[in-house]
This record gives structure tokens, sequence and C-alpha cells, in this order.
């Protein structure tokens, strides 16, 4: 029996029409699948024109079963998809008396898929917008098993280098690193030699016989002809413009340990600092967070695509500071997800030998450290909006830091006795910017569940920090009157907290007429966000006041404008 479901009004990365009057090809059905399970999987209606028009499918692609058999006997591995017969009008509509279309449903795969006959194809948007079928070619199939987190490329031995391909300057440099982040770094490294540290570091792996280079240890302390001969795709840039005149634009092809010391010093004359008083001392303050600038320079080295082509590019201009990395966020990993998934990345070998060096965080929560560094001077969050499916891109704004909320932060710390967390930190930076939230539009911006996004904000309730209105299930929240007084702002603290209650009488009031001169107490709960008994309390105001009258009883009972 064919099923009544609306199909999208055009093609797109993860949508095909294909007309069958004439019979599509096998060949071309498999093919259209193959490359949609190696992008982001989607589906195929067969029997509709490239216009969007159905014109209905051909007798011999009838069968259901036989067309995902057909599918799976073509494949390698085996796609599964999910064929199902729709009906549809010349629109598109589902349509009882419609001409018959098959939609196939394809999933993404987490293999390279490919055709019996050995061709291998993805999806790509043309300039114009519209899809289409590509082959994909040989680093690309890299690129795409390390997104998906079936390959390390990181790890892959190089044959075409060798031990003398080290830099001895670059290995001194490393244990002068390790030696400097004696917190941070795997100090017993510091006692091997360096053929041990190397395979400790999995810098090295043995192959036949013989001590191999690896792509991490080539891209970390390789010579340079070495790594323009063995990893060409690693270089990176460092620019600084002022308007539209290029102040500093130079190349780094070194090895990552140099060029993300030399980035980090480049950073300071193009950083500079503001003061202002905490308690009895002056604190300096840089324009941009030298630790979250660190993160997401190691991040931007360390999670990128080596495979493809492109440059690491850091950008400081008079807007604020740009980072970006060719190769997109992995798999499993969005916008939405960065501080909450669990870490893993493109580049496991890479980064592991990063972190034990001390240079990247050993949690693997980087992007936190990114996001404390504009925390904590109230500064615009950092912004992931530009990142694609071919590069990642972090934008940190220039911004003067906030004083009253680094002075409240620094105090609650101080007595606490320590650190508060980053969700504390979130939730505070939300009720700053958008004064009256619940915990519905905190979770969306913390991207929590309910549980951990109200025991988060009801703690910094027990901290003075914030103040609940309302009961337990229509309970809002802002900053308490603590933190308004202290930044000399108590009179938006009334006006947040207030307002509302002024204008009780009027919302309610607007409510019943629009329900044509009714309303009822759960009404007023649900609007205003009150307990029974407050809802109660300000509808029995009206009644006093002439203005509503109470009629009915028990369910049926209301308030009509009088």
């Amino acid at each position: 029996m064919a099923a009544l479901r609306e199909i999208p009004k055009s093609e797109d990365l993860d949508c095909e029409f294909k007309s069958d009057l004439k019979k599509l090809s096998d060949n071309e059905l498999v093919d259209t699948v193959i490359a949609l399970s190696n992008t982001k999987g989607g589906v195929i209606y067969l029997g509709v024109e490239d216009d969007g028009k159905p014109t209905g499918i051909h007798k011999d692609h009838a069968d259901v079963v036989g067309l995902s058999a057909l599918v799976s006997n073509r494949t390698m591995p085996p796609v599964s998809v999910r064929a199902a017969m729709l009906q549809l009008s010349a629109d598109g509509l589902p349509d009882e008396n419609g001409v018959k279309v098959m939609s196939i449903e394809v999933p993404r795969s987490i293999a390279i898929v490919a055709s019996t006959d050995g061709k291998i194809l993805r999806r790509r948007l043309k300039a114009d917008g519209t899809p289409e079928s590509v082959p994909m070619y040989p680093y690309e199939i890299i690129t795409r098993l390390s997104t998906i987190g079936q390959l390390d490329y990181s790890s892959f031995p190089l044959p075409n280098a060798n031990i003398d391909d080290f830099s001895r300057e670059e290995l001194t440099r490393l244990r002068d690193i390790l030696f400097r982040n004696r917190n941070n770094g795997d100090q017993s490294l510091l006692e091997l030699p360096d053929d041990e540290m190397l395979s400790a570091l999995r810098m090295i792996t043995v192959v036949d016989g013989r001590a191999v280079p690896t792509v991490t240890g080539i891209l970390l302390a390789g010579k340079p002809e070495a790594i323009s001969r063995c990893m060409p795709t690693s270089g990176a840039t460092f620019q600084v413009l002022e308007g539209t005149e290029v102040r500093v634009n130079q190349d780094f092809d070194q090895p990552l340990l140099y060029t993300i010391e030399k980035m980090r010093e480049m950073l300071d004359p193009w950083n500079p600092e503001r003061e202002y008083e905490a308690g009895l001392f002056r604190q300096s303050v840089p324009e941009f967070d030298r630790r979250a600038f660190r993160e997401a320079l190691v991040n931007a080295f360390g999670h990128r695509d080596y495979a493809a082509l492109g440059r690491v590019r850091v950008l400081i201009d008079d807007e604020g500071l740009t980072i970006s990395n060719p190769g997109g966020f992995v798999e499993g990993v969005t916008i939405d997800n960065l501080l909450t998934v669990e870490p893993h990345g493109r580049n496991e070998c890479l980064m592991g030998a990063l972190k034990r060096i001390g240079l990247a965080e050993k949690t693997g929560r980087g992007v936190d450290r990114i996001y404390e560094g504009s925390l904590y001077c109230g500064r615009p969050l950092p912004d992931y909006s530009a990142s694609t499916s071919a590069s990642v891109v972090v934008f940190i704004a220039r911004s003067a830091p906030d004083k009253l909320f680094m002075r409240m932060i620094n105090e609650e710390q101080e007595r606490a006795g320590r650190p508060l967390s980053l969700r504390a930190l979130l939730v505070l930076d939300a009720l700053k910017r958008q004064r009256r939230l619940t915990v519905a539009d905190l979770r969306s911006q913390l991207h929590a569940t309910d549980s951990v996004t109200r025991a988060t904000v009801e703690n910094l309730v027990e901290a003075g920090l914030v103040e609940g209105i309302g009961n337990t299930s229509n309970r809002s929240y802002m900053l308490s009157s603590k933190v308004y007084a202290r930044s000399g702002k108590s009179t938006d603290f009334v006006r947040q907290s207030d307002i509302d209650r002024v204008r009780y009488p009027e919302l309610i009031m607007k409510l019943a007429r629009q329900q044509g001169g009714k309303v009822i107490r759960r009404d007023v709960e649900e609007l205003l966000h009150l307990s029974e008994k407050q809802a109660y309390r300000e509808l029995s105001k009206l009644v006093d006041e002439g203005s509503l009258k109470s009629a009915g009883r028990g369910r049926g009972s209301h308030y009509s404008v009088v």
C-alpha cells in the first residue's frame, strides 16, 4: 500500500530527484546511493523530475523489496536502504489518486562505500546550489575516514622518511617545552633518551624492523626540507590587518613546535592590555586571553585535516581574532554540542603527543578554556558560526572587559575557594545579557538536560548570585539584587523584578478580552508564571475592583469581563 507523504520542494545535498519515465538505469541509481552514503546519507525520490514534479515510476522499479535487494547486491559493503511507495499529486502533495513515486532512504555509512565494480563517489553542491555526484579521490578517502573516526592519519608511518629527518634543534625545543610545562607535561619523558622519547610519543614506529618517523613525528620535530617533502599540506599563516592595510603577513612551513611558539610571541605586540583594580591589587587583562589563544591555536593544528590542501590561518583585524583550519568538525561534533560532546578528534596520535608535551589540555576540553577566556572577562562568547564541512573557524571579538562582572566572579571564587564551573559562568553570562530566563531558556543555551541546568542555577541561587522568581514549575531567574547593587544598577533589578507585577492586571484583562471576555485561573498561571494561589489572588483583586466577575463553579468556574 502506498504511503501518503509530502516531498521536498527542491533537491539538496541529501535529497535527489530521479526521473523514471524512460526507466532510470540501475547503474545511475546505485551511483546516487553510493554518493549519498559517502556524504550525509539522504533520500532519493524515484519518479520525480528535476523541477520537483512527480511523474511516476517505471513498472520495473515498482517492487520495493527487489529495489532494496538491487542496491544491496551492487554495493560494497552492502548498503541497506529503506524503500517505500508514495502517492503524490502533480504539486508533490499526498494524494490517494496521485502518481506512484518510490522513496529510497539511504543511511550515512561509517565506512567507504563503493560499487561492486570499484566506483567510489560522493555528493557536492555545484556553484548554482544544485547537487551532483562526483568521484571520491584517494586523498578524500583519507579525509572521509578520519572525519568519521575510522582512521588516524597522524599515526601513519612515512616510508620516504628516516630518523635523520628529525631536527636536533626541534628535539631540544621539545625537551625545553616539557621542562617549562611541569604542571601539564609528562615529566617522565625527560628521563628518556631521544629514541625512547620519540617512541613514547608515537613520533616513530617500527616498519620491517626499521624505525620510521610518523606523520606526527615529522609535523612536530621534522627538518623543514623533510616537512616540505613528506607533509607539504602542513603550512600556516599569521596575518595582521589594520583597515585594509596589511601589517603582518608571515607564512610558516616549519615544525609545529616552532610555529606554535613563534605565533604566540607574534600575538603579543597586537594584544594590548588593560588594567583594572581587583581589591588591593591591579590586574592586567589582555585584549585576547593568552590561554584561550593557545588552546585555539593548538586545536587548529591538532584537529586540522592534513590530507587536504590549505593552511591554518591566524588573522588579527579591527574586529577581532580569527583562527581557521582545513577540515570540518569530525563525526558527532557540531557547533551546538561543542561544550558537551565527548572529546574526540581527527588526529588522536598528534593530539596525544601535544597533551603529553603540555601544549594541549590533558582532558581534551580545550574548547572549555577558549570559552572561559571570554566568560571570565564578561566578553562576547567565541563564535564558531562561520565553520563549514570543509573548515573550522573560531572568531573572538575585540571587546573591553566587563570589570564589574569580573569582580563578581573573582569575589565568588575567593569566597568559595574554588573556580566557578563553565556551566555556572555560562548561566551568569546569559542572565547578564538577557536579564531574565527560565530553565528551558538556559537549557537551550547550555545544551544540557533540565536536571543539570536546574542544579547549576539553583547552586548560584544558594551562592547569592542569582534570584529565583515564581514557583517550581514556572520559575524564572535573574541576577540577584546584590549583584545589581554592586554594579550600581539597583534600578535595573527593580525594573526586572517588579515591572511585571505592576502590569499583571493589564495583562490579565488583555488576555480575557482576546478570549471573548472570559479567563480561567490556569490561563493566568501560564501567562504570568504564577502559582495557583498567586493567580487566584490577582484575579480576586480584579473582581474587587469591578473589572471582572466570578462565574460558575468547579471545573466550569471562570471570570468574565464586566
